[in-house]
């Protein structure tokens, strides 16, 4: 029995079709254990009534479907309780239910195991046989299988793969909010338009053809080409009143790969040499470039990949000749909905007819999360539950303030979001009033707002919402958008118009922060557990190479002027480390002083990420002139959660009592060492985050430029003693829910709840 299970697992994880895979574990169970039923109950959700979706075993009508009410029969006790049953004798239970057509009562022997997906039953696995109870190793066994089924049932539950009763089936399109990733602020209410791609790479067969015809085949491909650079160079040119350079380098990347020394000339190559026919070539080179880098571990790889592939079935599409969709085509309340959106999906419609995008894939670093940030365009990624077979022209509403999506909104949803779309525009011009006033609380302690920032563009949207000074220039963007390590000369220049736009204010350069999930295209990480790995300063330490560019391109680029540079180095582990990158930063500033630039020696800060570092705070604040707390890989690893992991995503919880004692701890030592401290995380963005901040006495938050407004707001109609007060009690209760309850409220008798987006939401953060 036990030898047979890892290959009936097999068979479950590599059957996409979830329908057959219920009729083989049902078929297989019964042979396995020797009895003479198996089925596959599910549950209804919203009836709580159980049905059977396979059998094998009853002798039961075409078409026939068995419902067990809710309440009823063993199969219901077995949902209700959310443990397994053996029973030897079902006609001894007093929760049997004799369903008048499976004549079960013939089956005495019952063996039922829940099948749980994030702490829901969503079915029950059953087993029956004529007399023999079931033995503990059986029930092990089903319990097994029941494990391997829970999220492939789930998946086809919420993708409507499985239908149940006509009484179910009758609520028609109810409504659903799906969770995903927030990649872009924002509400928005339209409906999908779905991005299919005109072309298929795996679907194209192989074909050979003749020597003499291969020159028409790579002239083809010239044609082919020609038409998907003038269409790229298309989009790039419209786009270029949209973005700024670092977007638009996306679309230059894109042209790369058509070049001849690439991608291109792969396939060129496989003409030849395979004498395959032009749309087989491409196919195949580009497959297996997109497999290799979906391959990796890193997210960033992973957005490679799905350019790559877009690129690839352009140019198929090319070849095949078919005519698609034409610019500005989009309905004027278009929310764009795709598996993968790529940056070029977006480009070549009419903007101002696109109001929201939601991806099945994709992270908040995506691409396209990135260009709908630029555009000011709401979205929401990883929405991994949602199904695009029935989604054409349907209503929907897209939340990117907390990442969800609502399909199928009744009118009631509707207008509160309406309402709340509303308030937003009312309440964005309140805001732009203040821009230009301080950021000071009402009994006059100054809390200084700055912007997390990686992109030129970003620079005028975070001036004109007021930002302070910068205090996480994330450097590695530029590094990601280029396919070689920029020079230092390429690096002073992207630094140096930072530094001016915000000249006096001061500008903090976290030096390079690669590793985890961000590894660089051209420099691969590829790690069994790389948020444990190599990443960080430990990557800046191991090559001081690169690490004594970055710094000289800082000092250079900050020469002449008037702001202060602070430089800040993440993923900070032991003292020695702080030691080791001192060293190096002194070394680089005495060759720039040697080279007769003016330059100040900067300020040198710790990211505080790795737990390790609260037992040493002491020695850290010995060696550097500020603290700044990484709060999401922070609340990472205390809690031992990523938050990338949609089966602990819940987990994650920046307001965790123990995250709250925290953060109060680090700034009193901070404080007691006569340092300065800030918080650098999304939760110092967040309303709730900066009033327990202020509390705790944090002299800088800095965030997405987009929040800056409204913790602003919130600052100056607040006192340091009620933030205090809310603080000391916030991280005293048991668990993030009661937090953020107690701080809501709490702003809501200060008559603070409007700068909470919807405040009335059920599950932010959870």
């Amino acid at each position: 029995m036990l030898d047979a299970l890892p290959e009936l697992i097999r068979l479950i994880r590599s059957e996409p079709d979830f329908l057959k895979v219920a009729h083989i574990v049902v078929t297989r169970v019964p042979d396995i254990l020797g009895c003479e039923v198996g089925s596959l109950f599910v549950r209804d959700q919203s009836t709580n009534t159980m049905h059977m979706i396979a059998n094998d075993g009853y002798e039961l009508p075409p078409d026939q479907e068995i419902i067990v009410p809710a309440g009823k029969g063993i199969v219901g006790l077995v949902a209700h309780r959310y443990e397994p049953l053996n029973v030897p004798d079902i006609l001894a239970n007093p929760h049997f239910y004799d369903h008048p057509d499976t004549a079960d009562e013939r089956y005495r022997a019952f063996l039922g195991v829940p099948v749980m997906h994030r702490r829901s039953v969503v079915g029950v696995l059953t087993a029956q046989r004529f007399e023999d109870p079931f033995s503990e190793d059986e029930e092990g066994f089903l319990t097994s299988v029941a494990a391997t089924l829970s999220s492939g049932l789930s998946k086809a539950l919420d993708n409507r793969e499985i239908r149940l009763s006509a009484e179910s089936a009758a609520i028609v399109r109810p409504e659903r909010v799906i969770r995903g990733v927030a990649g872009s602020p924002g509400i928005a209410i339209g409906h999908t338009v779905l991005m299919q791609p005109s072309a298929n790479l795996e679907a194209v067969r192989d074909r050979l053809v003749d020597v003499d015809a291969l020159g028409a085949e790579l002239q083809k491909l010239d044609i082919a080409l020609a038409s998907v650079r003038a269409e790229i160079q298309g989009i790039n040119l419209s786009m270029s009143d949209h973005v700024g350079e670092e977007e638009l380098a996306l679309f230059d990347a894109y042209l790369r790969i058509l070049d001849d020394d690439a991608i291109a000339g792969e396939v060129r190559t496989e003409i030849r040499e395979s004498k395959h026919w032009a749309q087989s070539a491409v196919a195949n080179v580009f497959t297996k470039h997109v497999r290799a880098l979906e391959s990796s571990k890193s997210s960033l790889m992973s957005e490679r990949a799905k350019d790559v592939r877009d690129l690839g079935e352009r140019l198929l599409h090319s070849l095949q000749v078919i005519g698609h969709r034409s610019t500005g085509a989009l309905p004027k309340d278009a929310i764009v909905v795709a598996q993968d959106i790529t940056p070029a999906m977006i480009a070549e419609h009419n903007l101002e007819h696109l109001k929201g995008l939601v991806a099945i894939s994709g992270s908040i670093n995506s691409h396209s999360a990135i260009l709908a940030r630029a555009l000011n365009k709401p979205a929401v990624m990883g929405v991994t539950n949602l199904d695009l077979s029935d989604l054409e022209d349907a209503q929907i509403i897209v939340d990117g303030y907390y990442g969800e999506v609502v399909l199928h909104p009744t009118s009631e949803t509707i207008d509160r979001y309406l309402e709340l779309v509303q308030h937003d525009q009312e309440f964005a011009i309140e805001l732009e009033q203040i821009r230009d006033q301080p950021s000071e609380t009402k009994d006059g302690r100054r809390v200084n707002l700055w912007v997390n920032i990686g992109m030129v563009s970003e620079i005028s949207r975070s001036l004109d919402r007021g930002a302070e000074g910068i205090g996480l220039f994330r450097t590695e963007i530029p590094f990601a958008s280029r396919d070689r390590f920029p020079t230092e000369e390429e690096q002073r220049q992207i630094y140096r118009e930072h530094m001016q736009a915000f000249e006096p204010r001061p500008v903090t350069m976290r030096t390079l922060d690669i590793g985890g999930d961000k590894p660089l295209p051209y420099f691969p990480i590829d790690e069994e557990n790389p948020y444990l790995g190599w990443r960080g300063i430990r990557v800046s330490l191991d090559h001081p190479d690169i690490f004594l560019v970055q710094i000289r391109a800082m000092l250079k680029a900050n020469a002449e002027l008037d702001g202060i540079l602070r430089i800040m180095l993440p993923m900070i582990t032991t003292i020695d480390e702080i030691k080791s990158a001192k060293r190096l930063i002194k070394q680089a500033f005495d060759e720039v002083i040697a080279e007769g630039f003016n330059v100040k020696f900067p300020l040198i800060g710790a990211m505080i990420e790795v737990p390790a570092l609260l037992w040493q705070l002491d020695s850290v604040c010995e060696e550097v002139d500020f603290l700044a707390v990484g709060s999401n890989d922070l609340t990472q690893y205390m809690l031992a959660v990523s938050r990338n992991n949609p089966k602990v995503a819940t987990l994650y919880q920046e307001f965790h009592p123990a995250i709250l004692q925290t953060l109060d701890h680090l700034a009193s030592v901070a404080h007691e060492k006569g340092h300065g401290i800030g918080i650098c995380g999304e939760m110092a963005g967040t309303v709730e985050g900066a009033v327990v901040c202020i509390g705790f006495g944090y002299d800088v938050l800095s965030m997405n430029a987009t929040n800056l407004p409204r913790v602003k707001w919130v600052i100056q109609r607040i006192t340091t003693f009620s933030a205090s007060r809310i603080a000391k009690r916030a991280k005293q209760l048991d668990d993030a829910e009661s937090v953020l309850t107690y701080i809501r409220n709490q702003l809501s008798a200060l008559n603070l709840e409007k700068a909470i987006p919807h405040h009335e939401h059920p599950e932010i953060f959870f």
